[in-house]
């Protein structure tokens, strides 16, 4: 059994540096497994679920315009029926929590909400380009930023628990 340890020097207190926090084997592997599972689930819904059909057609969708989605979910003449707005806007940062709290556990780097932040803006980015280039969705950076809220929020999550 290989013994996992934060090797890098403490400070004063004993607490290790950048907050870094390692779990014991055991619930590491719980953590990467749950990770790819849920990585999985959120894959198909992103791609298949929903009933999302290909596009065949007509020009390739995405809006860059920050906010522009987002305030047309709060104008209420839009036609868009009240639940649709709460599953557009709620559910795009409740599927992310879970990543705020599971690739801290599984690599201790993303502790950093910098680094954190990094590696979500990067990774939220390739599956919406991924959505908009196999014509299942668009590329929309009001989803970005929803899914990045909910890494936030899941972060916080494991702060508040951990402190």
């Amino acid at each position: 059994m290989i013994a996992i340890s934060n090797n890098r020097k403490r400070r004063s207190g004993g607490k290790p540096l950048a907050g870094r926090q390692v779990l014991p084997q055991g619930r590491r592997i719980l953590a990467w497994l749950l990770l790819i599972a849920y990585s999985a689930m959120l894959i198909y819904w992103m791609f298949l679920g929903f009933g999302r059909a290909v596009q065949t057609e007509g020009p390739l969708r995405y809006n860059l315009e920050p906010l522009r989605t987002i305030r047309l979910y709060f104008d209420l003449s839009n036609g868009v029926s009240y639940s649709g707005r709460l599953v557009n806007l709620l559910g795009n940062v409740a599927v992310f929590v879970p990543f705020g709290i599971l690739l801290p556990l599984v690599k201790p780097r993303y502790n950093s909400l910098f680094r954190l932040t990094l590696i979500s803006v990067l990774g939220i980015f390739v599956l919406e380009l991924m959505q908009m280039l196999l014509r299942v969705g668009s590329l929309d950076v009001d989803d970005l930023l929803l899914n990045l809220l909910g890494v936030w929020a899941g972060y916080a999550l494991v702060r508040l628990i951990r402190d």
